[in-house]
């Protein structure tokens, strides 16, 4: 029933690891291969280990083991097939050790010494190492901790619980951060790599696991393991069909990536023929043609988020709506603009503001239809003013307390209140960087992506005030702040701050007001700018509506995935 359902669970979000997940659980249950009668059953096979270890034991190589602590029917997870045991990881391995635990001595070459990153793959890579030490400290390490061919390492720091198995013969040691289990049998090596991939074997380490900022699983733990133990005959079998099934879960995840690549690629370039569009007959037409399409384009919420930006593009360009010669044009919308900022500086309430140059030819985008004007942020608005960065506590604020924005509350589209700070109570909260209703709120550091994203606030809530990286545009009362809100989340708007961004962070960067201030800025009449945002908040509702469409949609494949894989683990 699994393999005859692999659509579903391939396309579920996160299927094809669910897949994987139910894939080793059958196996280790018995219920991935049929079992042969004639298989020699794993009690012989752990006479066999005893014998092995004794010998080993008598040779000085390993220790007398200690008892394991019996296993009882209360810990047994599920019941077994005839001829299959219980065991504990101790009960089939020589030895469970890991590295060195002291600082090994550094040198330029030598013997590779193998830290987490170099096996976090779940292979040996060896060519990859970036730590050697010399030939005389290796050759001094015990037979433990020398790797041999059969052995399983397994990392038990941080990224734990990643089975590596040793396929090859190789000089190399590794830190004390990766454990080693040496099977007695080296034939147990593939199933015991496959059985530590397990839910299992993993939330036993999880459990046992100790530390709050980076879990360790202590040897003990994992000496411990409880591991259902099939007949050496049927381990060959569950190995060989758990390769052939997780190879078919890398088609799958290969197919899926190439699939999304090509959906991308298609909607690039679908929505392209809408953003080359110049006038708006143009683009009606290349919207007829692009909306035949739309049941196949819009079947993804990053295809809604496209979709979105690609509105808010048109929206700006003017070609959203038609425009009515008998608007008042954008000149006398920035005259009237003038006289404002010109009566509030007579009357004291800002200050003087420095004259910005024209926006040349070269800084324009786009075309502009009549009666719109291009100019620059700065000219549109009063003023701008940035918050404090004070040191604070708990996140978010505790009720009536004070709080100072995160970034994150610009970053997305929306205000969200609930990304701050809280101001210790020793600090007297300054009112004056208290957030608004209807505030123009820019991030002027934040992610490459993110940098100077804005946000108008609809409904400010008390006991919030902007830190030094949220500044507060004063927009004039002549603009419609959504519009401008809507152009300085616009594609050209990204690539002005995107090329004018800085800091030593490949992710982190900074923007400066003045940069912020130099935006040019497609200008409608100011009544069409009123035209404009009630179509676009129109457009937005219906992607957000659709959004919500498609999650529900991917809720329901999920849990119809998850229920095939309950009920194929229940069989």
């Amino acid at each position: 029933m699994l393999l005859s359902n692999l659509d579903l669970l391939a396309t579920a979000p996160g299927g094809v690891a669910h897949l994987r997940e139910t894939i080793l659980t059958l196996a280790v249950q018995g219920k991935l291969v049929p079992q042969d009668p004639v298989d020699e059953p794993t009690s012989v096979l752990l006479q066999e280990i005893r014998t092995e270890k004794d010998r080993l034991i008598a040779e000085g190589k390993i220790k007398q083991d200690k008892s394991l602590v019996e296993i009882s029917d209360e810990e047994k997870p599920f019941g077994l097939p005839v001829g299959w045991e219980w065991v504990r990881a101790l009960d089939v391995c020589a030895l469970i050790t890991d590295g060195d635990h002291q600082p090994p001595p550094k040198a330029d070459m030598g013997v590779p010494f193998l830290v987490i990153g170099d096996v976090r793959t779940g292979f040996v890579a060896l060519e990859g190492a970036s730590r050697f030490v010399p030939e005389s400290y290796f050759e001094g390490l015990d037979w433990g901790k020398k790797p041999c061919l059969g052995d399983v390492l397994y990392t038990t720091v941080g990224s734990f619980g990643i089975p590596i198995p040793v396929v090859q013969q190789q000089r190399f040691c590794f830190q004390r951060h990766i454990a080693l289990f040496r099977p007695a049998v080296i034939e147990l090596q593939s199933y015991l790599a496959t059985a530590l991939q397990t839910k299992l074997a993993f939330d036993q380490a999880e459990r046992g696991a100790t530390g709050i900022a980076q879990k360790t699983v202590p040897l003990s733990v994992l000496r411990n393991l409880l591991l259902p133990l099939p007949p050496l005959a049927e381990q060959s079998r569950i190995v060989t069909r758990v390769e052939e099934l997780m190879r078919l879960c890398d088609a799958l995840e290969a197919k899926g990536r190439l699939e999304a690549a090509q959906h991308a690629q298609l909607v690039s370039t679908l929505l392209g023929t809408l953003t080359a569009s110049v006038t708006p007959e143009e683009l009606a037409d290349n919207w007829q043609r692009v909306a035949q399409h739309f049941d196949l384009l819009l079947d993804r919420p990053e295809a809604v988020d496209a979709l979105e930006q690609t509105l808010l593009q048109l929206a700006v360009r003017g070609l959203l709506v038609h425009q009515d010669p008998a608007d008042e044009p954008a000149s006398a919308l920035l005259a009237r603009i003038r006289t404002e900022k010109d009566r509030l500086i007579a009357e004291g309430k800002i200050k003087r503001d420095k004259p910005l140059p024209p926006v040349t030819d070269e800084e324009k985008p786009f075309e502009l239809p009549v009666g719109w004007e291009w100019t620059r942020m700065g000219t549109v608005v009063n003023g701008s003013e940035a918050g404090w960065s004070p040191t604070c506590i708990g996140s978010p604020r505790r009720p009536g307390h004070w709080g100072v924005l995160k970034v994150s509350a610009v970053s997305w589209g929306e205000f969200d209140a609930t990304a701050n700070k809280e101001l210790p109570l020793d600090l007297a909260p300054k009112p004056e960087y208290e957030v608004r209703d209807g505030d123009f709120l820019l991030s002027r550091a934040n992610t490459a992506e993110l940098v100077a994203r804005s946000v108008v606030v609809t409904t400010a809530e008390p006991r919030l005030m902007l830190s030094d990286k949220v500044i507060r545009l004063d927009v004039s009362s002549q603009m419609n702040r959504v519009f401008l809100n809507m152009v300085n989340n616009a594609s050209h708007a990204r690539e002005h701050y995107a090329m004018r961004a800085s800091g030593t962070s490949s992710s982190m960067k900074n923007v400066s007001r003045e940069v912020v201030l130099a935006l040019p800025v497609p200008l409608p009449p100011f009544v069409e700018q009123s035209r404009i945002v009630t179509c676009v908040t129109a457009l937005r509702r219906l992607c957000a509506d659709l959004r919500q469409r498609l999650k529900a949609a991917q809720a329901t494949q999920s849990h119809l995935a998850q229920a095939l894989v309950e009920s194929s683990n229940a069989l």
